[in-house]
């Protein structure tokens, strides 16, 4: 557990199912799915390279090490409360503004409740929340924090890797209902496809897998990702969306859980040069704890 590579954001999934003795009920307790918490267990397993649950007609029961990490992970879990605790006592001298950029997604699903959150601990703070596609420049100081999907390359930018975003992709069920669903990759080729206007992403996952797509064979086309995510909603056609957004909808339903789509990194970037102040500090410390470890 030395290796810098351990993913310690799955240790909140671990604690769930100890504690409940099912993925289900941890699940619930997380706000998570049944499937997402199945795969941190059984990545944290693979990363320790141990089984940590016995799987019995009743649940989960915790091995040896199982019952040994949860331990060590109670030990984390009060020192995470401790540092809370800590910002929480000094918050009356942490008060300014400051400026998170992030994709409209993020802005308008993922950030808002954690900002309310935010808003108990560091009263005083106030945030100014740009809500963009666009990456924002922090060297230009256009934002002191940014949430993003690809690593900064300029070295004055701090970034730490929070966590990715699935991509799956889905379809309102009345589509479905409408054209059929597709059971393999090759049947996406007979269906409306949602695509990008300028960007080219999902064209090139089509031409990676052999398959080439022309503009014309998508029926609607545009890089605003919440225009994206309320077309494929309305039923337009099938598309390629985030999972914490396709989970908004419960008549968005996921297809071909066959096509390993990569996820995408998500990045928490701050300028080196302001790391150090108090307000921006307990912002980023906050964004960092609470983005969840698979969007």
């Amino acid at each position: 557990m030395n290796d810098p590579r351990f993913n310690w954001r799955l240790i909140p999934a671990f604690l769930a199912a100890y504690e409940h003795g099912s993925l289900m009920a941890a699940a619930r307790q997380l706000g998570s799915s049944q499937p997402t918490m199945g795969r941190h267990i059984a990545e944290l397993e693979a990363q320790l390279g141990t089984v940590l649950f016995e799987r019995t007609g009743r649940g989960l029961a915790p091995t040896a090490a199982g019952q040994r990490l949860a331990e060590a992970a109670r030990a984390m879990e009060t020192g995470a409360h401790a540092l809370l605790r800590s910002v929480s006592d000094t918050r009356t001298a942490l008060r300014g503004t400051v400026r998170l950029s992030a994709s409209q997604p993020v802005a308008c699903v993922l950030l808002p409740p954690i900002l309310a959150r935010m808003r108990l601990l560091l009263p005083e703070i106030a945030v100014e929340l740009v809500a963009s596609n666009a990456v924002s420049n922090l060297l230009r100081r256009e934002a002191d924090i940014a949430v993003r999907m690809v690593r900064p390359e300029q070295g004055a930018l701090v970034a730490q890797r929070v966590g990715s975003v699935g991509i799956g992709v889905c379809a309102h069920r009345d589509y479905l209902r409408r054209r059929g669903t597709p059971s393999q990759l090759p049947d996406l080729l007979q269906h409306d496809l949602v695509g990008n206007d300028r960007h080219d992403d999902i064209a090139k996952g089509f031409a990676a897998m052999g398959h080439s797509v022309p503009n014309e064979r998508f029926v609607l086309r545009t890089d605003d990702l919440m225009a994206y995510w309320a077309a494929v909603r309305a039923g337009m056609g099938i598309g390629f969306v985030a999972d914490y957004l396709s989970r908004q909808d419960p008549d968005v339903l996921p297809l071909l859980p066959q096509l390993r789509i990569p996820p995408l990194p998500v990045w928490l970037v701050v300028h080196s040069e302001i790391r150090g102040n108090a307000p921006i500090r307990a912002v980023y410390d906050v964004l960092a704890a609470e983005l969840p470890p698979l969007l």
